[in-house]
C-alpha cells in the first residue's frame, strides 16, 4: 500500500476539479434533445465543446494521455469526441431523471446470481467505476423488484448539476448517501442494509477525499496506477460477496454488467497489504476489459497515473 499525498501540475486531485463546469450548458442543451432530438442536441454541442477545450488545457492533456494508452487517436479530434462521449453521458442522466429514457435499449448482465442473494436477504458490494453512465444502475433500481442500492459519493464539487438533476426528479438523490472517512456507524448503517438484501455501490477507481488516503498499485493499461483500498476492507468489514459494475453505451445501446469478484473478502493479519492489492488489481483489470471496449467512456480527466511516490519519495509501498 502507499500514502497518496497532494500532487502538483497536472496531478490534481479529481475532487479539486469541479465537473459542472462542462455542463453548465446543458439545460439548453437538453431542452434542444427533448424538443427536436439527439443530433440537433449534437449540431448544438459541439460549438459548446470546442470552447471548452480549448480553455480546459490539465482536462485536455490527461484525455489525449489516456487515448493514446486505449490506442485511439489523440489529437484534438480525439480529445473532442471523447469529450462529446463525456457531454452524452451527462444528457442520458438528464434523460433518465427527466423521464425521456428508453429503458428498452438497455442490457443487464450477470445480475441474476446478485438477484438471487438479494431475495434472500443476502446483499453485495458492487464496486463501479467512472466509465459510462453512472446514475443507470440507480435508476434501474427504482424499476426492477430485488434491486435496492445505496451509492456511496463524494458530490460536492458537482453539486449544481445535482440540483439540475433533483429539478427534474427528486428521486435522484434518494439512494445516494455522502461518505467522506468510514467510522463505526456508517459501517454498521452500511451492515444493515447489506443485511436487508440490499446493494451497496462504491467507485473503485478514484483516490479517498483524505490528506493521506491509502490505495494499493496495481497495473492499468500498461502502467501502475494507484486504487483505492476502500471498498476492499469495506467488503472485509461487512463480510459480504463482492462485484464490480459496469455500464456502458455501445452505439444506440446500454449495458450493465454485473461481474463477481470474491464470494467473501478475508484480509489476513499477515501480507495484508498483498491481499488488498491482489484485490485492488483484479479489479484494475476488469476497468481495462471494459475502458478498452468503450474507450470514450472513461471519465477521469486528470493524471490518474500520478503515482504517490513522485510526492514523497519515501512513501510505503
Amino acid at each position: 500500500m502507499a500514502q497518496l499525498g497532494t500532487s502538483a501540475g497536472d496531478a490534481r486531485h479529481w475532487a479539486a476539479i469541479n465537473e459542472a463546469t462542462c455542463v453548465a450548458g446543458m439545460r439548453l442543451l437538453f431542452w434542444v434533445c427533448r424538443t427536436f432530438g439527439r443530433w440537433p442536441f449534437r449540431v448544438v454541442l459541439y460549438p459548446v465543446l470546442l470552447w471548452y477545450v480549448a480553455t480546459q488545457p490539465r482536462a485536455r492533456r490527461a484525455s489525449a494521455a489516456y487515448l493514446a494508452r486505449v490506442d485511439m487517436p489523440a489529437g484534438a479530434g480525439g480529445v473532442l469526441r471523447h469529450f462529446g462521449a463525456f457531454a452524452e453521458a451527462i444528457l442520458d442522466r438528464m434523460l433518465l431523471w427527466g423521464g425521456a429514457f428508453d429503458f428498452g435499449r438497455v442490457r443487464v448482465h450477470g445480475a441474476d446470481a446478485l438477484l438471487d442473494g438479494a431475495r434472500q436477504g443476502h446483499g453485495a458490494l458492487l464496486v463501479c467505476a467512472h466509465l459510462g453512465n453512472l446514475d443507470l444502475c440507480r435508476a434501474l433500481s427504482l424499476r426492477t423488484p430485488g434491486l435496492r442500492v445505496t451509492v456511496l459519493v463524494h458530490t460536492k464539487h458537482a453539486q449544481a448539476f445535482n440540483d439540475v438533476l433533483a429539478q427534474l426528479d427528486p428521486r435522484s438523490g434518494l439512494n445516494l448517501l455522502q461518505v467522506t472517512e468510514m467510522d463505526a456507524a456508517m459501517a454498521m448503517t452500511l451492515s444493515e442494509r447489506i443485511g436487508r438484501g440490499e446493494f451497496v455501490v462504491i467507485a473503485g477507481d478514484r483516490v479517498p477525499v483524505s490528506d493521506s488516503p491509502r490505495v494499493a498499485l496495481a497495473p492499468f493499461l500498461g502502467r501502475m496506477a494507484a486504487f483505492p483500498i476502500g471498498p476492499y476492507v469495506m467488503a472485509a468489514v461487512l463480510g459480504c460477496p463482492l462485484a464490480a459494475m459496469f455500464a456502458t453505451r455501445t452505439g444506440d445501446r446500454y449495458d450493465v454488467h454485473f461481474e463477481p469478484l470474491r464470494d467473501k473478502v478475508v484480509l489476513p493479519r499477515r501480507d495484508r497489504a498483498q491481499a488488498l492489492a491482489g484485490l485492488a488489481a483484479a479489479y484494475a483489470a476488469r476497468l481495462e476489459h471494459h475502458a478498452r471496449r468503450s474507450p470514450l467512456e472513461w471519465f477521469n480527466f486528470y493524471d490518474f497515473w500520478h503515482l504517490p511516490e513522485t510526492d514523497f519519495p519515501d512513501a510505503a509501498q
